[in-house]
């Protein structure tokens, strides 16, 4: 049986006295409202005071939104001369092409019910859970499509960590509540898949040409999840955590390669990202554990809360340490080059460093957003897109990508990890 659909009106102390703990971001106690989804989801704000959208940005959105496909997807798109065209992809509905798309317009201000592309946003949605819906439930697979120039580059289960990202962040914002019963469906079906198919050190498959780029996916899949309030398993959220931390080598400051095709600026960007949404995830639940940790009736179940709390701190100290060496590398022209040149794997990494760095804020940040933004303000096309000259060079994946980039002051965060700034 489905544990997170049997699971509605077990309390978060009867979950941890069992075999694993589950991350809830409701009053310790209360009742589940059904299908995985908690009570009271915590709140998500920016980081940082956000800036106006700029003209590059609105002309990329213009792009995206002239770009969708009849059937509310995004397909790859136009691929640069360098790459060639991936045969019969061009116009491919592609869930990870769609959810990168989405979530571009939604960080820019739009929601499937409100906002200037809100129409563009729901569409999107509809198609992702259609997919998902279509989808079997014991595989990491969400839709049937393969070939996709993303896939190749991130590994064939891409598609379903960027789904959930997307849906974890449009929950409860569909406008009515048959569409906000299907997104939540679609979500709880999609976490099902993504804890079962994890393997014992926290990791998913490793096909692909980075797929350090999709593991981070994964982990910020879980931990997006468990900020909307839907019930997460710790103990996946957990592997997740300790695998990034664990490719932390402090002696030298840097992340060890590994499934980032020999370019640093991958395996970097990711496992720091892993790191601070797992950080993001556990500041919310830090006063629930902390709680427990106190008040809990049996000594079993303080002394776990304690273990859990124990985790926390761990993550906020190589987190601290992580990113102080890690933004020396910043200054690196080589370093940020990447593979030498842009794709969209370099965009990708640029918005998990920018995420990274966004919460704390201050003169890293800043210093990091003003350098990126003159960057790709510099090499986006007259049409208002950018293109990728390596591995992910779809015009559709890299503007996208790209606006995430340059509205990362817009990317929300717990308000509890935005009070701690680590």
């Amino acid at each position: 049986m489905n544990w997170r659909k049997a699971w509605v009106v077990v309390t978060l102390a009867a979950a941890m006295a069992g075999a694993g703990l589950y991350a809830v971001l409701a009053e310790p106690g209360a009742e589940k409202a059904g299908k995985g989804e908690t009570t009271t989801p915590s709140a998500w704000v920016p980081a940082v005071k956000s800036k106006p959208l700029s003209d590059n940005v609105k002309k990329g959105l213009e792009f995206l939104a002239k770009s969708q496909l009849k059937s509310g997807a995004w397909g790859q798109g136009e691929e640069s001369q360098q790459m060639g065209q991936n045969i019969g992809m061009k116009d491919t509905p592609s869930v990870a092409d769609t959810a990168v798309c989405t979530l571009a317009l939604i960080r820019a201000g739009s929601t499937p019910s409100e906002g200037p592309h809100a129409a563009n946003v729901r569409k999107g949605i509809e198609y992702i859970c259609a997919e998902i819906e279509e989808a079997d439930s014991q595989s990491l697979f969400v839709t049937k499509t393969r070939g996709t120039r993303v896939q190749a580059k991130l590994g064939q289960y891409v598609d379903t960590f960027m789904g959930a990202m997307v849906l974890a962040e449009v929950k409860g914002k569909m406008g009515d509540a048959a569409a906000n019963k299907r997104v939540l469906a679609a979500l709880d079906k999609v976490m099902d898949k993504i804890e079962k198919n994890q393997k014992s050190d926290g990791t998913w498959a490793s096909d692909g040409w980075a797929p350090t780029i999709a593991q981070n996916m994964g982990a910020r899949a879980l931990n997006k999840a468990a900020q909307a309030g839907i019930v997460v398993s710790e103990t996946s959220r957990a592997r997740a955590e300790e695998h990034a931390r664990g490719n932390y080598d402090k002696a030298s400051g840097k992340f060890k390669a590994g499934g980032d095709a020999g370019v640093a600026l991958y395996s970097g960007g990711s496992n720091l990202s892993a790191i601070q949404e797992s950080a993001n995830t556990n500041a919310a639940l830090r006063a629930q554990y902390e709680d427990k940790a106190k008040n809990a009736p049996t000594q079993p179940e303080r002394q776990q809360a304690q273990d859990v709390l124990r985790r926390f701190d761990e993550n906020e100290k190589a987190l601290k340490e992580a990113k102080t060496a890690f933004v020396k590398n910043l200054d690196d022209e080589r370093f940020i080059k990447g593979f030498g040149s842009n794709g969209g794997e370099e965009f990708l990494s640029y918005m998990n460093i920018g995420e990274s760095l966004v919460v704390k804020g201050g003169p890293e940040w800043e210093k990091w957003d003003k350098s990126i933004t003159e960057n790709l303000n510099r090499i986006q096309n007259a049409d208002g897109s950018w293109t990728g000259h390596h591995c992910i060079t779809g015009r559709t994946f890299c503007t996208a990508a790209a606006v995430l980039v340059l509205t990362t002051d817009r990317a929300p965060v717990p308000v509890a990890a935005k009070i701690r700034k680590q």
